[in-house]
């Protein structure tokens, strides 16, 4: 190669290197300077003879997003760490998450209520004057007794944010959290003691929570005491949910929606369904669901979303509450490595959650026992071979020994479900199926490697997104994987491929390695 050749080279590797520069550098403002016959460039300070033709502003990771999310719920970011069930979503999680100025909910879905108690009084007391924190209310069809203590809890506790999930419908307990101690100002504006953030992912079940709640609900409430008549009447000015959390294809509950699909949907419905309310306060649509790398962050934003929240990943976190062994299998997950599987909050409804399948059994074993719970009108109808397959192939326990110690179980939660099985043998043997999908999430949270091969571990394509990204970096350390670590780097790679994106509209010859981010200790 010519010496010429040679200096042509180094000088468009320079240039590569100095646009490259430019484009991550998004807290400094950036020119567009017209090169001529070369085209448009981006340089961070043009000389006096250069044509500057436009300049792009900083670029702030706290500016994605919604102001108004961040200062609704007095947090610098748009970016929410979701409530993973059976408090694998631990206490200090929220509290970490909360102390760096962002937002996180504790998961109290699938815990007893006395858990559920211990976790808001620890929260309370370590975040007191703090609002940037919440617990989830999850929809729970098979103990509504149970939603209704956990919401009188977190209305009682004062608990600044409630979001609720898995809902197909309204319930008493979620409009109660939404109406209870709303107040008005003298332009006429409601404003909310606690704040709803409403986890959805059908367009039907999203309207319910936009629009205000029934009036007939409202006004059982009232007349059982539960809110007052100037809550109802408030209530029916406002949404039920000020934020709308869509979800697409998550790690857990799933309709498997693909986010670029659904979420303009639910930003159509949001528009439509303000415009015939006539709100004064506008109904914030997030998203959820897929979200493992910077650019599935800077896409949601891209989409519209006024916040995005993660899950799965989440467990990955050093203050996660799934055990080491658990967190091992998950960082070896790749995009193909999960599997629909019966869910056990919903088990007898055929509802499915979306779990890891490499290195568990999980899934194959939920599946077996799901077909017979199909098949068979009873546990004493279930013939001998099939029974001593389940219960030495998948239970590795007999029905009887299960059914004792479900029957203990719920005797201290819920004793009517005993009534009810005693009733209705379909349910008992629902109930002993469910042992095992209950049993197969704590063995994973505690650990239990006896019972590897039956971890149930929450699980989407995007933990195999994370893990290719974040392999051969800081954040492939288990020791470095905090939450908010976690967080600050995908909202720093979703600032700097959304800068990248707005130099390439104006016409800049962005190279490849722009729209990618490797992932570091940000303080």
């Amino acid at each position: 190669m010519s010496m010429s050749s040679l200096f042509l080279v180094d000088h468009v590797s320079a240039q590569r290197a100095r646009l490259l520069d430019t484009v991550r550098r998004v807290r400094e403002p950036a020119h567009l300077v017209d090169l001529g016959d070369a085209g448009i460039s981006l340089v961070r300070e043009p000389s006096a003879t250069e044509n500057v033709v436009g300049t792009l502003p900083p670029m702030y990771p706290e500016w994605l997003g919604d102001r108004t999310f961040c200062q609704v719920h007095g947090v610098r970011f748009g970016y929410v760490a979701g409530e993973m069930a059976n408090g694998i979503a631990t206490a200090d999680m929220v509290i970490a998450m909360a102390r760096a100025d962002m937002l996180g909910f504790f998961g109290a879905g699938g815990l007893g209520f006395e858990q559920v108690e211990r976790a808001v009084g620890t929260l309370t007391t370590e975040l007191a004057g703090r609002g940037n924190w919440g617990v989830n209310l999850i929809h729970s069809p098979n103990e509504p007794a149970l939603e209704d203590r956990v919401a009188d809890l977190l209305l009682r506790r004062g608990v600044p944010a409630i979001s609720a999930s898995a809902f197909m419908d309204l319930t008493p307990a979620v409009v109660r959290c939404a109406a209870a101690g709303l107040t008005v100002d003298s332009a006429g504006r409601v404003f909310r003691r606690t704040r709803i953030m409403a986890k959805v992912s059908r367009p039907e079940v999203a309207e319910k929570f936009m629009s205000p709640a029934p009036a007939e609900m409202l006004r059982d409430l009232v007349g059982r005491g539960l809110i007052t008549a100037v809550d109802a009447e408030l209530a029916a000015r406002i949404p039920v949910a000020d934020d709308i959390t869509v979800e697409s294809d998550s790690g857990g509950h799933t309709d498997n929606r693909p986010l670029v699909s659904l979420l303009p949907v639910m930003l159509a419905l949001r528009d439509e369904v303000v415009a015939r309310h006539g709100y004064l306060h506008p109904v914030r649509v997030g998203a959820a669901g897929g979200l493992g790398t910077p650019q599935g962050v800077a896409a949601a934003f891209a989409l519209g979303a006024a916040y995005v929240v993660t899950g799965s990943v989440n467990q990955l976190a050093v203050e996660s509450g799934l055990s080491a062994d658990a967190k091992s299998m998950l960082a070896l997950a790749d995009l193909a490595d999960v599997i629909m599987a019966p869910a056990a909050d919903m088990f007898e409804f055929g509802v499915k959650l979306q779990v890891l399948r490499r290195g568990t059994m999980f899934a194959s074993r939920a599946l077996r026992l799901y077909e017979a719970y199909l098949a068979y009108p009873t546990l004493e109808a279930i013939p001998a071979e099939v029974r001593t397959k389940l219960e030495q192939e998948v239970l590795h326990a007999s029905l009887d020994e299960i059914w004792a110690d479900t029957s203990g179980f719920w005797r201290r939660r819920d004793p009517s479900e005993l009534v009810r099985a005693e009733a209705d043998p379909k349910h008992r043997m629902a109930l002993v199926f469910r042992w095992y999908l209950g049993k197969s999430s704590k063995w994973a949270i505690e650990g239990e490697k006896s019972r590897r091969a039956d971890y149930q571990i929450w699980c989407g394509p995007a933990m195999g997104a994370f893990n290719r990204w974040t392999a051969g970096s800081f954040l492939a350390e288990q020791a470095n994987r905090s939450v908010t670590q976690i967080a600050r780097n995908l909202l720093e790679g979703a600032a700097v491929i959304t800068r990248a994106h707005q130099a390439r509209t104006c016409g800049v010859p962005v190279p490849a390695a722009a729209f990618a981010f490797t992932p570091r200790r940000l303080a």
